[in-house]
């Protein structure tokens, strides 16, 4: 196993992948679970992973082209399938996701087959919500969560800026030259004059 960290808008990211390339685990540092097994850090092996995050995270990618291979049970290998089936920008309940995978009785193994999701972003636990449209929990918590599902919304747009801001653990506020710790619309509103015409 070999392992990377990513510095993003988030901030870090812990990537690891096997012999094979595959993605094994991506999950925030901060707040998460241990890792497994003992990986050694080897950047190159994880590029792919890491190049893509950057991708998703500066608005360019919305999905990604990654061979995963997350460790769990049967069910909570469906679960995170039909997960992958979740299209970028979108939200599902857990009572939805049940049911797509033929268990509408069992939302709540559902919603603990989500929180062991071994790979987040990637496999997007962050769609799911409640079924009333609420967020509920998420492992690296729900400003975390709020967040991802507002930058596919098109709401958190990390602008292009020479912003000479820190971030996260001292490193610079720029990843690949933008910036990221500012919130704007994806679409300028309209002013009241044009929409008024």
């Amino acid at each position: 196993m070999y392992e990377s960290a990513f510095t993003g808008p988030l901030g870090e990211l812990l990537a690891v992948v096997d012999e094979q390339g595959a993605l094994r685990r991506l999950e925030f540092r901060k707040g998460r679970r241990a890792p497994q097994r003992a990986s050694r850090n080897d950047a190159a092996r994880c590029a792919h992973v890491l190049g893509q995050l950057a991708e998703y995270f500066e608005g360019g990618r919305r999905e990604f082209e990654l061979a995963l291979a997350p460790e769990g049970t049967p069910f909570q290998q469906a679960v995170w399938s039909e997960l992958c089936r979740v299209p970028f920008g979108s939200r599902v309940s857990y009572g939805e996701l049940a049911r797509r995978i033929g268990r509408p009785a069992a939302v709540r193994a559902v919603g603990a087959a989500n929180g062991a999701n071994p790979i987040a972003i990637v496999i997007p636990c962050h769609r799911v919500v409640g079924s009333d449209g609420s967020l509920t929990g998420y492992g690296s918590g729900l400003p975390i969560k709020q967040w991802l599902l507002d930058h596919e919304a098109g709401l958190r747009r990390l602008p292009l800026g020479e912003l000479n801001t820190a971030g996260p653990r001292g490193s610079p506020g720029l990843l690949n030259g933008i910036y990221w710790g500012t919130t704007i619309p994806s679409k300028p509103a309209a002013s009241r004059s044009e929409s008024a015409a």
